[in-house]
């Protein structure tokens, strides 16, 4: 199933699938022997769920682009996983706390980035917990050992290396850590609460041409700081 048939308003194709996140300075975090998910919120109570388990439940593959806010994305990309709704309907739901009402996720990554997307978002057809990329186990520079794939979101909703997952009941404060500047840049750029691409919602208060500006100048800085030999 491919989820887009043309590139979004302010996006061009690149070659490849670059890297590109918080830690770009860094080498991709280590994964743990047992690689799990913590499950967190507003639940009975925190449990582990490894992610062997996964193969357990339903899964889907899909054929989709990643867009990146700063105007570039990866096109044709196969991702291969468990979709998401399934995961909250199966795993999630039961151990919710009587009577809550959830309305947004909050996923976090091994590299200490996390972000919060409402449940509506969450719950698309095409929302993936992702082990697999273009057929193979997903690497490091790309998620490993899974992250979270949401097509019609840009990139920064995208966490890579999946590591827990908390449900709430307002919208939680996103996390940025890393190097002292990539975070001062990351919170300058106020991400739109929806970031969908279709709608171009790249900031929570800047137009989109505007954000489109703000989002190359501060993605190509951190890319030139983190990989000076890339040219994406």
């Amino acid at each position: 199933m491919r989820t887009t048939t043309a590139l979004p308003p302010g996006q061009h194709a690149v070659e490849g699938f670059p890297r590109f996140g918080t830690h770009l300075h860094w080498p991709p975090p280590e994964v743990p022997e047992v690689p799990a998910l913590q499950i967190g919120g507003a639940v009975k109570a925190p449990f582990p769920f490894p992610l062997t388990e996964l193969a357990g439940l339903p899964r889907r593959e899909i054929t989709a682009d990643f867009h990146c806010v700063a105007g570039w994305s990866a096109t044709g990309l196969r991702w291969e996983g468990v979709p998401f709704e399934d995961f909250f309907r199966q795993v999630i739901e039961p151990a919710l706390l009587p009577g809550v009402t959830v309305t947004h996720i909050a996923f976090s990554g091994l590299d200490d980035y996390r972000v919060g997307i409402t449940i509506e978002d969450a719950m698309e057809h095409d929302v993936l917990i992702a082990e697999h990329l273009n057929g193979e186990p997903i690497d490091g520079d790309h998620g490993a050992p899974a992250r979270l794939v949401s097509p019609r979101q840009y990139g920064f909703i995208n966490v890579k290396h999946l590591c827990a997952i908390d449900v709430h009941t307002s919208e939680p404060k996103d996390r940025y850590m890393g190097h002292p500047t990539s975070q001062l840049m990351l919170r300058f750029y106020t991400r739109h609460p929806r970031a969908r691409v279709w709608h171009e919602e790249r900031h929570r208060f800047l137009p989109a041409r505007a954000a489109r500006l703000v989002g190359r100048l501060i993605t190509g800085r951190l890319m030139r700081a983190c990989n000076p030999d890339d040219r994406h």
